[in-house]
């Protein structure tokens, strides 16, 4: 069994050797870990540390995306390279890597699709009060919105297996993290969330910002003439 950890990268040539540092090459229950780096159009030497710190994949693009189109550029690359399981983590070093073995447990028990690393909102002292409102927000809607239960819906750390990418689209630009979501529970996926830790070098959750804004035009934006145009166009696409 493969895994491979994949991170969507722009301009982040000043932290993703601390990021790649932390990473494992070997997690309990898979044979294989390999990494994964999508250099979305960076301006900077993200491709030049990547390579420097032994990343096993990296896809470039010429011109930037953004975030979501790295994203699932990263989870066909995965695919591709015979990924069984894969793993979003962001080049900022938010998230614990040592995490990652319990992040894909529900996976390999069985038990769930897609994983969410719910993050200690409560605990994190530099956020704002008005920062956790928000993701708490954001969350909330995405809950009513998929029928799922994710208490930390804009976490891009989580794990999902090679079926789960590829049943996922992202029709929105800048986050996938509540879309993605919204279509697992929409799609009667199994997933689940387990509770993981953060790093105070790691910046303060982009997403989660955008969190209460953006969510209910996530789950207005996945109808099925959508997404059947969205297979279409990920179908013909090269990584």
């Amino acid at each position: 069994m493969k895994l491979i950890i994949q991170i969507p990268c722009y301009n982040e040539e000043a932290t993703l050797g601390v990021a790649l540092d932390a990473l494992p090459r070997s997690v309990p229950g898979v044979d294989m870990v390999e990494w994964l780096v999508v250099d979305d159009g960076s301006t900077d030497r993200t491709a030049e540390v990547a390579r420097e710190h032994g990343v096993d994949h990296v896809v470039r693009f010429r011109a930037n995306r953004g975030l979501a189109s790295a994203f699932m550029a990263g989870l066909d690359a995965c695919v591709i390279r015979g990924a069984d399981i894969i793993v979003n983590t962001d080049a900022d070093n938010q998230y614990n890597a040592g995490d990652i073995p319990a992040l894909i447990a529900p996976i390999l028990r069985g038990e769930a699709e897609i994983v969410v690393g719910a993050r200690p909102i409560n605990e994190i002292q530099h956020w704002s009060m008005l920062k956790k409102l928000l993701q708490r927000a954001g969350s909330w809607v995405v809950r009513m919105a998929s029928r799922t239960n994710v208490p930390d819906a804009p976490s891009g750390f989580r794990a999902m297996t090679r079926d789960a990418a590829l049943r996922l689209n992202v029709f929105g630009e800048y986050t996938y993290t509540l879309e993605t979501i919204i279509q697992a529970g929409r799609k009667n996926m199994a997933i689940t969330s387990v509770p993981v830790r953060t790093e105070m070098r790691g910046l303060e959750a982009k997403a989660s910002i955008v969190a209460a804004s953006s969510a209910w035009g996530s789950a207005a934006s996945v109808s099925p003439d959508t997404a059947r145009r969205a297979v279409s166009a990920r179908s013909g696409s090269a990584v």
